[in-house]
């Protein structure tokens, strides 16, 4: 018996292999006729030094028949462990390509009811991708106008009832487990504020779901008579679900040319080994030290940014290991960075606005990898190219790429730290190390709060010392430290300039990398990462009070009645954070500024 269990399992495999050589080869001949030339556009510039590193890896990825085993969905790949219930997005375009009907369908019926705006309520995997389509692809001509309410600060949340008509606002409830309790609390709020205009009856046709199967959200659809449900692949983690239904049916909803898009991504699938010597790349450049991955990318398609972070940061940021992905920080001259930067440039071809500092970085010994794409639908072949780049890397690193052990910690401080509120009628406090100049500094020590073990209210405060306390926290960065700016605040333009304003001035003097984030939503992004990495991070948290009038969060669908705001999430979020971060022994400064844009300017200033 046991030899002919052998046979046969000798046999399957090699009609496995014979079967999918043959697949490469039909797919690699059509390929030449239809694909992009974004397929075949990476370029490599590295570093004499690194070469020869990056060739071994490369080398190492090829041997014993990693791609095929890759499809093949074997978890020994990485942790031999869970790996292979995680690859549910391989291969996925075939199958959202045959979806394309079904979403012309509820474009077309959504326009017809008169609908104008339509609002995102997620957070993490579930929402970045819809942004950055919006932000890539506008609003085509009668399609709907794509808001993301991924923030519980209390003024971004007000700001959408005061702009939107609830008559011609559509909402999308997006999450895969189907409990996200930032994502429940925009629903409850905005479904009453539906209930209050339009009537009990008119209420659920206002919304859409995009869950897995089984969820809790199913049964919300459900019991409220929301307009459709799209249950999606349980085997797709959410920082890989771009091109699932939390990716397309938002797509579909602006007007974004989804047939064309899937395309794009058919043509990268169809070379994955482009894809796997990517990410041999970055995951090799890491274990040698290279281990910030910084992004430049033309204006068109920017917003990629803010996906790729997650992707990256979620899936490489444990064991103390990671590779820091860095997004949106402006361009210096090659001085100010240190020697563990990597630099993915990706171009539209028409576009040579950064050509000239890209170069300047490669010749000043950075190494480069440039991506050239012809427009911005190429995006949809970039999620395909960075997601297999991602699983790979993780490979290199020993790391399973598909969990987020770290991503819980926060969640479950936060959840205390709420439920203290709920108990207590007041949440967990901070003693104030300092007060100075409209800034409110909180320094880690023996003051840190813990829910059922609240610090004092108010403590002895050196007027004067918080501008000294803010320098000689930044003069214990060292290179190959990273600042992280992780701002409680009302995200708006005004602040997101004078972060981005901040983050220069720190990179500039430290000679490290920047990034930022607005909470919660990097909770659900780089907050793995800033757990689950070696360390090398350095963070700065900024948190505003809740406004004077705070937005009631209400405890059911059913009814306005509320014992949580809005403002106290927030805070909540931000203290169980920053435990989170002191619990993994991470350096954390807390700065509260009376006015965000005001307080973070001053902030920039005080530079050691």
């Amino acid at each position: 018996m046991k030899d002919a269990t052998d046979k046969l399992t000798e046999d399957g495999v090699k009609q496995f292999a014979d079967a999918f050589d043959k697949l490469l080869a039909a797919v690699s001949k059509h390929t030449e006729k239809t694909a992009s030339s974004a397929v075949n556009n990476l370029t490599y510039r590295l570093p004499e030094n690194l070469s020869e590193d990056v060739k071994g890896a490369l080398e190492d990825w090829k041997k014993n028949n990693k791609v095929k085993r890759l499809w093949a969905r074997d978890a020994s790949l990485w942790t031999n462990k869970d790996e292979g219930n995680w690859l549910g997005w391989l291969g996925i375009t075939d199958d959202q390509i045959s979806h394309n009907s079904e979403f012309k369908k509820i474009a077309d019926e959504i326009h017809q009811g008169g609908f104008t705006h339509l609002v995102l309520l997620g957070m993490g995997g579930s929402s970045l991708a819809p942004d950055v389509f919006r932000q890539t692809f506008g609003v085509a001509p009668g399609y709907l106008d794509l808001a993301v309410l991924d923030s519980t600060d209390p003024d971004a949340v007000a700001s959408h009832a005061r702009r939107l008509d609830p008559a011609r606002t559509l909402f999308i409830v997006s999450t895969k487990s189907g409990g996200t309790v930032e994502t429940f609390s925009f629903f409850r709020y905005f479904y009453r504020w539906l209930v209050r205009a339009l009537g009990p009856a008119a209420a659920g046709r206002h919304f859409i779901a995009i869950t897995d199967p089984g969820s809790g959200l199913v049964d919300t659809a459900t019991r409220y008579a929301f307009r459709a449900t799209f249950l999606n692949d349980p085997e797709i983690g959410g920082r890989y679900s771009a091109l699932s239904h939390f990716g397309l049916v938002p797509a579909a909803l602006i007007g974004a040319d989804v047939p064309r898009l899937l395309q794009r991504a058919v043509a990268m699938e169809r070379d994955p080994e482009a894809a796997g010597r990517l990410g041999a790349t970055i995951g090799e450049l890491a274990v040698r030290g290279r281990d910030k991955l910084t992004f430049v990318m033309s204006a068109p398609v920017a917003g990629f940014g803010s996906w790729v972070e997650q992707l990256i940061a979620e899936s490489t940021g444990k064991e103390g290991k990671g590779i820091l992905p860095v997004a949106g920080e402006p361009l210096g001259p090659p001085a100010v960075y240190g020697t563990d930067r990597v630099f993915a440039y990706l171009r539209i071809v028409t576009d040579g606005t950064h050509d000239a500092a890209v170069d300047a970085l490669r010749a000043a010994g950075h190494p480069l990898l440039r991506i050239d794409l012809t427009d911005a639908y190429d995006i949809g072949g970039e999620f395909v190219r960075w997601e297999m780049a991602t699983a790979v890397a993780g490979w290199r690193l020993g790391i399973n790429p598909f969990d987020q052990p770290n991503v819980e910690s926060a969640k479950v401080l936060s959840r205390k730290m709420a439920q203290a509120y709920e108990t207590t009628g007041a949440l967990p406090t901070l003693a104030p190390t300092a007060r100075s100049d409209g800034l409110t500094v909180y320094a880690t020590g023996p003051e840190t709060a813990r829910p059922g073990s609240a610090a004092p209210a108010s403590g002895t405060a050196d007027a004067g010392a918080a501008a000294d306390l803010v320098r000689d926290f930044l003069r214990g960065v060292r290179p190959g430290n990273y600042i992280a700016l992780q701002a409680y605040v009302t995200p708006n333009q005004e602040t997101t300039a004078a972060l981005q304003r901040w983050r220069v001035a720190l990179r500039d003097r430290l000679h490290v990398a920047t990034t930022v984030g607005y909470g919660p939503r990097f909770l659900h992004s780089t907050g793995q990462l800033h757990k689950g990495d070696g360390g090398h991070g350095v963070f700065i948290q900024v948190v505003t009070a809740p406004p004077a009038t705070d937005v009631p969060i209400p405890d059911t669908a059913d009814s306005d009645a509320s014992h949580m705001t809005f403002g106290v999430l927030k805070i909540a979020q931000a203290l169980g954070d920053r435990q989170a971060l002191l619990d993994a022994g991470r350096r954390v400064l807390r700065v509260d500024p009376d006015h965000a844009p005001d307080g973070i300017a001053r902030l920039t200033g005080l530079l050691p």
